[in-house]
């Protein structure tokens, strides 16, 4: 459980992985708050969302959370690593690309994926794979 708790903490900082498709399925938050919605309405209806602290309430209730919450936090986490494997595997296949043609783009909101896009006719090969089996699913 607090494996898990953890790694949705990151899903608060990862608002949404511009560019990254998740096969059309709700994002790890809508999840989360959907499959918890009795929790959070039941042991943490004062907290102040934002910063992890509904996910920290939920941990401080966890032995009264649902199994449909429980696996509501599991299946997230699980999609959560999907997409961050993703984008590693896509970092990794573009290193060279990303220095060579955005390495004036900050990172974060998709603006990496972004500039990898416009240059997608200069981009090597290998990155071009990447992009299309991670970013165009």
């Amino acid at each position: 459980m607090r494996r898990m708790i953890m790694c949705l903490v990151v899903v608060c900082c990862v608002v949404f992985l511009g560019g990254i498709a998740v096969a059309q399925q709700k994002g790890p938050v809508e999840k989360v708050l959907e499959g918890c919605s009795k929790e959070f309405e039941t042991y943490c209806k004062n907290v102040t969302p934002g910063e992890g602290r509904l996910l920290a309430c939920l941990y401080a209730y966890n032995d009264k959370i649902s199994t449909r919450c429980e696996y509501a936090i599991y299946d997230s986490a699980a999609q959560l690593e999907r997409v961050l494997n993703a984008l590693s595997y896509l970092a990794n296949e573009c290193r060279d690309d990303l220095k060579t043609y955005c390495s004036d783009v900050k990172p974060g909101e998709g603006r990496l994926i972004d500039c990898l896009d416009k240059k997608k006719d200069a981009i090597s090969d290998r990155c071009k794979t990447a992009f299309r089996e991670v970013v165009q699913k």
